[in-house]
């Protein structure tokens, strides 16, 4: 489980602690982004009770959304972990439905599973009309640009099989913000990996400060229409090694 933080001080030590009381298999890592509120100190502490279950990538300074997951992925494929998955940590995304998401990816029916906002059975709490509104509208102008036969696009929620993270050449998705969700399900999609969806209940954060702003919401709007454009002449796949190696 790959978590990237910055500033989540309130809701970390809570988050770690209801991944890690799911199940012994599963493992977390913290991408934290040099933040100044100590969410790093907090990690190490919570490592300690947890050995060898809790481990923390710490980087210098805030470089977005996007390169943290790549770290992330980059150093679970380095460690053979089978199942990767991401999710917020300010409990948005219900700790409890990654074993539903990792049970869908063990089906061998998908590639990638999306925990859904906007499939049956699934729902939003805690936001106001207008910002439903604005994710519903997204999800659906991304799925009408990309053709992607998912209904949640823009999802934070999600688990892939190793395979496919290992495929893919991670260095070519270009965007850190927003729009990296939505890049990521498109090169899964354009490289013929399967994508499915299971719902969950997407509540809004009650700890800590929302990392959403204009210049997010400018990047996927703008970005889409650039990433369909650049979709169109360019493989996302990895190109095959001369020397017989792989990730």
């Amino acid at each position: 489980m790959v978590i990237p933080t910055y500033n989540e001080r309130e809701n970390i030590v809570a988050i770690l602690h209801a991944v890690m009381q799911l199940s012994d298999l599963l493992d977390v890592l913290i991408v934290d982004d040099g933040s100044p509120d100590g969410t790093a100190e907090l990690v190490r502490a919570e490592a300690s009770t947890f050995p060898g279950r809790i481990h923390l990538l710490e980087r210098k300074g805030k470089s977005g959304l996007g390169t943290a997951y790549i770290a992330g992925f980059y150093w679970a494929l380095e460690r053979h972990f089978t199942y990767i998955c991401e999710m917020d940590a300010d409990f948005s995304h219900p700790p409890a439905d990654l074993l539903r998401l990792r049970q869908a990816c063990l089906s061998g029916e998908k590639d990638v599973v999306v925990g859904s906002r906007y499939v049956r059975g699934g729902k939003v709490v805690n936001w106001p009309f207008d910002r439903i509104f604005l994710s519903f509208g997204a999800s659906l102008y991304v799925r009408l640009l990309t053709g992607m036969p998912i209904m949640d696009p823009t999802a934070g929620f999600v688990c892939y099989h190793r395979a496919v993270l290992a495929a893919l050449d991670l260095d070519r998705i270009r965007f850190i913000g927003y729009a990296f969700q939505i890049e990521m399900k498109y090169a899964v999609h354009r490289s013929g990996f399967r994508l499915g969806e299971v719902p969950i209940t997407f509540a809004d954060r009650t700890q800590g400060t929302s990392k959403m702003s204009g210049s997010i919401i400018k990047e996927a709007v703008v970005g889409v229409l650039q990433m369909r454009w650049n979709g169109l002449f360019r493989s996302y796949l990895r190109k095959p090694s001369t020397h017989g190696t792989s990730v």
